[in-house]
């Protein structure tokens, strides 16, 4: 019974992988590339390691990979938000057909400023103090 439940993982990690993979040459651009990477790849991944907990059968192996897999839930979106939003701050284009860019007119290039709401956009925080001081 065991093994049949390692089998199963282990084929379900394998197969998200694979549509990681698949997804990395498919997906028109680099932002949805680290979508679909990200949440397939760490589903994938979680899965691979879960089987072979089970397959090992010994508490403190599996107590490893609980922990490695609870590591990893946890910064792979931390870091594939990072390198979005680095690739948007760097220029890397939306795809043509992207239904919006929730970044667009918040984020100055110039003094690399993002700006949380659009009423403030047009002020940064140098103005900020300038005109207080006045």
């Amino acid at each position: 019974m065991t093994d049949i439940i390692v089998g199963i993982f282990a084929f379900l990690g394998t197969v998200f992988v694979f549509l990681a993979a698949v997804g990395m040459i498919r997906m028109p651009d680099t932002y949805l590339r680290i979508s679909v990477t990200t949440k397939a790849a760490t589903l994938g991944i979680g899965l691979l390691m879960l089987a072979g907990a089970i397959y090992s059968n010994d508490i403190a192996i599996t107590a490893k990979v609980l922990a490695i897999i609870l590591f990893i839930l946890l910064t792979a979106p931390v870091s594939a938000h990072l390198i979005g939003r680095t690739s948007y701050y760097s220029g890397v284009k939306l795809w043509k057909d992207s239904v919006m860019d929730d970044l667009k007119g918040k984020y100055n290039a110039s003094t690399e400023v993002l700006h949380s709401d659009m009423k403030n956009a047009s002020e940064g925080p140098s103005d900020k103090k300038e005109q207080e001081s006045n």
